[in-house]
C-alpha cells in the first residue's frame, strides 16, 4: 500500500456497500483508487464478529441480504458469494392463531392467505410478475424507468400509508399483519405515506430471489467486494479517520460514504454556505436497539412452522404494529414494540457449533435513545416463544449510541443512513437533479443517504461512481 503520499484518480471514504461499489466501479473502469476505512476492517454494516461467544459468529448489522442478490449493482458483479436460503423467507406469528408464512412461492403464499389470496395476487404478485425491470426502475428512481407501466400499477397503492391499504385491500388478519410487518422496516409511522410501498417491495424481493443470508456470514459478501478492488488495482488503509478533506492524497474524483453530519464535519467550508445548510437540515430517522444471542437450541416458537423461517416479524396484529411504530414516531418507547428478528443458522448451520444457534432481534426506539429496551424484545419473544429465555447462553445488546460509536454512520442509532419519510424519497440528502454531487467539482457522496436509500444494494454507490466517470470524460473531451 502507498498510504497517502501518491495520487489516485478516486478516493473513497468508508467502506459500507455502497462505498465499496464506488471503489469497485471505479477501479473496473480503469481508475486508480483508493478506499480509506476508519474501522479495522472493512465492511460498514456488513461485518461479522463473534458479539457472544466463541463460534458463535453474529452479524453486527445487516444478515438478510435479498437486495444484494435482486440490485442491478450486484447483479453485474458475479461476485463469488455462497448464498443459503432457509426454508421460509418471513413468518409473522398470531396470537391464538396459526403464523403466516411468506414462502418464496408466490403462489403457495397467496393460498395460504385464504379469503386474501386475491388480493395477494393482485398486489404483490402482479410487482412479481413485472420481474426485475420494475425492480430496476424502483431502485433508480431518478433514472428513465425501464418498466413504466409497471412502475406506474405497483406506485398507486405504494403511494398510501400501509394502513389504508391493508384495511382497504385485505380482509384476514394475517394478510393485513404480514404487510404491517414488511412495512414496519422504514422505520415510519404506518400511517404515513409510501410506508405501503416499502411493505410490498419486501414482499415482492421474498417471492422473487428469496431473503438469504451470507453462508459464513455477511462479512463474505464485504470481502469479496474487496478481493475484487484488489483485483483490479484498487489500494485499501484501514484503520484511519478522515476528518478533513485536507488528509486525502490528490485526487480527480473523492466519493464520501457518510451521511450528511460527517459530510459537514470532513469537507467544511469546501461546501457552500447554502448547500452546507441544507445538509444540516437533513433528518434522521429512529434508531434500533439490538440484541444478539447465542442459543443452546432452536427458539422453541410454540406454531413449529415460525421454526424454517430466517426472518421472524414480532409485533401481532396489523393495529399493534401501527401502535408501535407510531409511539416511536412521536419520540416515545413502547410498551410492546415491534422486533425483527433474524435466525441466520435456519439457513446457515456454520454460524454456530453443532446443535446451537444464534438469533438476533432488534426494536425501533426514538434517534439517540438510553433506554435499554433487553426486556421489552425478550418479552415479546417469549410471547410467541414460550421458555426462550431456557435455551439463552449468552446475550449481547447494543442501543443506539453503541452502533454509533461502531459505525459513525448510525447517527443516534439510526440504521438506515437518515429518514425514510416522502420528503427524503428522492430528495437525499438534498434536492438536485444529481443529488450524489455536491456543488465541488469532484466531490460525491455515495451513502445510504443518497437515492434508493437504505438496503444493502449499493445503488448509491453505482450511481456516484457513474456520475463521476461520465464528468471525468466530458472535462477530459473538452480539454
Amino acid at each position: 500500500m502507498s498510504g497517502f503520499d501518491s495520487e489516485f484518480d478516486a478516493v473513497v471514504v468508508g467502506s459500507g456497500p455502497n462505498g465499496l461499489m464506488a471503489a469497485v466501479t471505479m477501479a473496473e473502469a480503469g481508475r486508480r483508487v483508493l478506499l480509506v476505512e476508519a474501522a479495522g476492517v472493512c465492511g460498514g454494516g456488513l461485518r461479522t464478529e463473534e458479539l457472544t461467544l466463541p463460534g458463535f459468529r453474529h452479524d453486527v448489522c445487516a444478515t438478510i441480504l435479498a437486495m444484494a442478490l435482486a440490485s442491478p449493482a450486484f447483479r453485474g458483479l458475479g461476485l463469488d458469494v455462497e448464498w443459503a436460503h432457509p426454508p421460509v423467507p418471513a413468518a409473522h406469528p398470531l396470537d391464538r392463531r396459526p403464523a403466516a408464512l411468506v414462502h418464496r412461492d408466490p403462489e403457495r403464499t397467496a393460498e395460504s392467505l385464504g379469503r386474501d389470496s386475491a388480493a395477494w395476487r393482485a398486489t404483490v404478485g402482479a410487482a412479481v410478475r413485472a420481474g426485475f425491470p420494475l425492480v430496476d426502475t424502483l431502485l433508480a428512481p431518478l433514472s428513465p424507468p425501464k418498466a413504466p407501466f409497471s412502475a406506474a400499477r405497483f406506485g398507486a397503492p405504494a403511494l398510501l400509508p400501509l394502513t389504508w391499504l391493508a384495511r382497504s385491500a385485505f380482509r384476514t388478519p394475517e394478510a393485513r399483519a404480514v404487510l404491517a410487518g414488511m412495512a414496519a422496516h422504514s422505520m415510519l409511522d404506518l400511517r404515513a405515506p409510501l410506508t405501503s410501498g416499502y411493505g410490498m417491495m419486501l414482499a415482492v424481493l421474498a417471492h422473487q430471489v428469496g431473503w438469504p443470508v451470507a453462508r459464513g456470514g455477511s462479512q463474505a459478501l464485504a470481502d469479496a467486494m474487496v478481493s475484487r478492488l484488489v483485483e483490479h488495482g484498487g489500494e485499501i488503509v484501514t484503520g484511519h479517520t478522515v476528518r478533513s478533506l485536507n488528509e486525502l492524497p490528490p485526487a480527480r474524483s473523492i466519493l464520501l460514504d457518510l451521511t450528511p453530519r460527517q459530510v459537514v464535519a470532513v469537507a467544511g467550508d469546501r461546501l457552500p454556505a447554502a448547500y452546507r445548510r441544507r445538509l444540516t437540515r437533513f433528518r434522521y430517522g429512529p434508531g434500533v436497539f439490538k440484541m444478539d444471542w447465542a442459543l443452546s437450541g432452536p427458539v422453541p416458537w410454540r406454531d413449529p412452522s415460525v421454526a424454517s423461517a430466517g426472518t421472524v416479524h414480532l409485533g401481532g396484529t396489523m393495529e399493534e404494529i401501527a401502535r408501535s411504530e407510531a409511539d416511536v414516531a412521536r419520540g416515545r418507547h413502547p410498551e410492546r414494540p415491534f422486533v425483527l428478528a433474524v435466525q441466520p443458522s435456519v439457513a446457515d448451520p456454520s454460524r454456530a457449533p453443532a446443535g446451537a444457534h444464534v438469533l438476533w432481534a432488534y426494536c425501533h426506539v426514538p434517534n439517540g435513545s438510553d433506554v435499554d429496551m433487553s426486556e421489552a424484545i425478550e418479552a415479546q419473544i417469549e410471547r410467541f416463544a414460550p421458555g426462550f429465555r431456557d435455551v439463552v447462553l449468552a446475550r449481547h445488546a447494543m442501543g443506539p449510541a453503541a452502533l454509533e460509536r461502531r459505525n459513525p454512520n448510525l447517527v443516534g442509532g439510526d440504521i438506515g443512513g437518515g429518514s425514510a419519510q416522502a420528503g427524503q424519497f428522492v430528495g437525499r440528502p438534498v434536492y438536485r437533479a444529481h443529488p450524489w454531487a455536491t456543488p465541488v467539482d469532484g466531490l460525491y457522496i455515495c451513502s445510504a443517504s443518497t437515492p434508493p436509500g437504505p438496503s444493502v444494494h449499493g445503488m448509491g454507490g453505482l450511481q456516484a461512481a457513474r456520475l463521476a466517470l461520465r464528468r471525468e470524460e466530458r472535462a477530459a473531451a473538452r480539454v
